[in-house]
């Protein structure tokens, strides 16, 4: 490369994105212990692997780490139209009283005035549905806005934590379980808001944290209730860069 090809833009597409990722490396359960996975340390030219529990001897004293203290809800919710077809939502955020905006995903988008039931959590029968209002957050938005109810009258938090389902990211395959509930949520985690897990902050542990304290290693705080991983790229078919 020539000195002037740096100030050359280049092209991108789509298909530069692109790579093979062998669905056996992605693993489909968390280590035994949060700070057991690993990390790569690209502090030197040669990337090192080392294990998550070593970060502290990377810092120093008076670092700051900035943790989201977003809470994953259970925003995962199963049901049925009214002719039959299997409907999945994906609440993003609760809005107003009893509405949400979720994603949808069905065969045959509902008609707008559509009551969609709700899978109950076993042993449960609370009349659990949601009403189809119409897009959001206009005419042409990405996500749906909907009326969650039940016939207790609770909230979309409430209703989430008991009849809702851990959001998994897509890549993970199984059904989601108790330990998933618990793995799939930082230690630190004190907000319900989120539909994805801020996934670095997964492998931060109690021991970690009172050992980062020891050092010195300066802790702030931020939120961020975002889709993460569940949100789709802004990139254009090509690109120049």
């Amino acid at each position: 490369m020539t000195p002037t090809d740096t100030d050359t833009p280049r092209t991108f597409t789509l298909a530069d994105f692109d790579f093979v990722l062998p669905p056996e490396l992605i693993a489909q359960h968390p280590a035994a212990e949060r700070s057991s996975s690993r990390l790569l340390d690209g502090s030197d030219a040669t990337p090192v692997d080392r294990i998550f529990r070593e970060l502290p001897a990377l810092l120093r004293a008076g670092d700051l780490l900035v943790f989201n203290d977003t809470k994953v809800v259970k925003a995962r919710l199963f049901g049925e139209k009214p002719t039959g077809g299997k409907v999945e939502l994906l609440v993003e955020r609760v809005l107003s009283g009893n509405q949400v905006a979720a994603h949808m995903r069905v065969s045959k988008k509902p008609e707008v005035g559509t009551t969609v039931v709700l899978t109950c959590a076993p042993g449960s029968d609370d009349g659990l549905s949601a009403t189809l209002l119409g897009r959001w957050p206009d005419a042409q938005g990405a996500l749906f806005r909907f009326v969650l109810s039940n016939n207790l009258g609770d909230d979309p938090y409430s209703l989430m934590e008991k009849h809702g389902h851990v959001p998994l990211p897509p890549y993970i395959t199984h059904a989601d379980s108790a330990d998933d509930a618990q793995r799939y949520q930082t230690v630190f985690a004190r907000v319900p808001g989120a539909v994805a897990a801020p996934t670095a902050a997964l492998h931060f542990d109690d021991a970690l944290l009172a050992e980062l304290d020891g050092r010195g290693v300066q802790r702030g705080g931020g939120r961020s209730h975002g889709t993460g991983i569940f949100g789709k790229h802004s990139l254009v078919a090509g690109c120049v860069l």
